[in-house]
């Protein structure tokens, strides 16, 4: 399973910059349309060092809207 550190490198090369955080809990936001003021937020409640469970990992990839592809090492 990846790394946290990971899929947060996934998400800002895709354009998610942290919005905010409270305790362990980080919200990462990225802009899609500019016109619609459409956004994703993505929630990640680990620590950089940790893996991912399978769960968790399918819960970001639907909140991105990243095509899963992008996850897989």
């Amino acid at each position: 399973m990846p790394k946290v550190r990971d899929i947060i490198a996934i998400l800002r090369a895709h354009g998610f910059e942290l919005d905010r955080q409270q305790g362990s809990h980080r919200q990462y936001e990225a802009v899609i349309d500019r016109t619609r003021r459409t956004r994703r937020i993505v929630t990640i409640s680990q620590k950089d060092g940790e893996e991912i469970a399978k769960r968790l990992l399918g819960q970001i990839i639907r909140q991105s809207g990243l095509p899963k592809t992008l996850f897989r090492r």
